[in-house]
């Protein structure tokens, strides 16, 4: 019976010395890795968007652009946002090493290192990162609509039906950090206030025909909330919404964005029209659906959508 190898795991090394290079390459490929080689942070930030390594090691002070830029680069690029990565340097003062991480490192290996110890780390992070993408291969495999941000809206991952959607219905390439209006609600769902909030939060298409709506799913990681995304067909909703309770359009359209969370000033952007507006039209949409606020009018929406 045939064995076939496992792949050999991949380390990118950025560092701008020779020295420091030839001992790393050496002692990494007689461990059995491939080693891939940046003596800058601009070369290593197209290495690794191109190459996808397992792991990388980063020298922090290197000239033009240092350890610290790349790898905050490296953190907002959907591409490499996940890869381990560990820094060496000289720079042992507690301010460098809380800079390191803040920069988004994973690990911080100071100078001169010792090869034993060295390897073993990165086997380390290697296993850790093997778990992780082992489990997000099986969300892939499963068809899974599922991202996973920061408090601040930060993609840290995503799967590929996700990043078609949220590509599709936006009209835009993916961005590293969803839409800046997301902050509010992901600060909520960051605290554990409202969790169970099963609106969640909606982002409009540019030509509003449609709508990309986030709703949580779980805290899987210290600051790395999971999030499920869906498509809302928003013109179809305002049909069914305009049908059920005999509105006129525009109640309906309101009545939808209440729907999803959105407040006054956010439909009045969405809708091209004034907050006063807004507010005249939900107060016929409240007489209508016979309720006395927007939770009421928010929740006989959802039921009726849902039907």
């Amino acid at each position: 019976m045939m064995h076939v190898k496992p792949p050999r795991q991949v380390v990118l090394v950025v560092d701008d010395s020779p020295d420091m290079l030839s001992m790393l390459v050496t002692t990494l490929e007689e461990s059995g890795m491939t080693v891939l080689v940046a003596t800058a942070g601009a070369q290593a930030l197209r290495s690794a968007e191109k190459m996808t390594p397992d792991v990388i090691l980063m020298d922090a002070m290197m000239p033009e652009m240092d350890g610290f830029e790349t790898t905050r680069l490296m953190r907002e690029n959907v591409a490499t946002a996940h890869i381990p990565i560990m820094f060496m340097t000289g720079l042992s003062e507690t301010e460098n090493i809380v800079r390191g991480f803040q920069a988004g490192g994973t690990d911080y290996v100071t100078k001169p290192i010792v090869p034993d110890v060295l390897v073993a780390r990165i086997r380390a992070h290697l296993a850790n990162a093997q778990k992780t993408s082992s489990a997000r291969a099986a969300l892939d495999a499963a068809g899974r609509f599922l991202l996973a941000v920061d408090p601040r809206g930060r993609i840290e991952w995503i799967t590929p039906q996700a990043t078609q959607l949220l590509e599709t219905v936006l009209d835009t390439p993916l961005p590293a950090t969803l839409p800046p209006a997301t902050a509010e609600w992901l600060n909520t769902v960051a605290s554990e206030r409202d969790t169970s909030d099963e609106r969640g939060f909606t982002i409009p298409s540019a030509d509003g025909s449609a709508s990309i709506q986030l709703t949580f799913v779980a805290h899987s990681g210290p600051e790395e909330i999971l999030l499920r995304v869906r498509q809302v067909e928003t013109q179809a909703g305002e049909a069914k919404l305009q049908q059920k309770f005999a509105l006129t359009r525009r109640e309906a359209e309101v009545l939808f964005w209440i729907a999803q969370g959105k407040a006054n000033r956010d439909i009045a952007s969405i809708l091209g029209m004034s907050p006063r507006t807004v507010n005249k039209h939900l107060e016929q949409v409240f007489f209508k659906l016979g309720v006395e606020n927007r939770t009421m009018a928010a929740s006989a929406a959802l039921r009726a959508l849902g039907e």
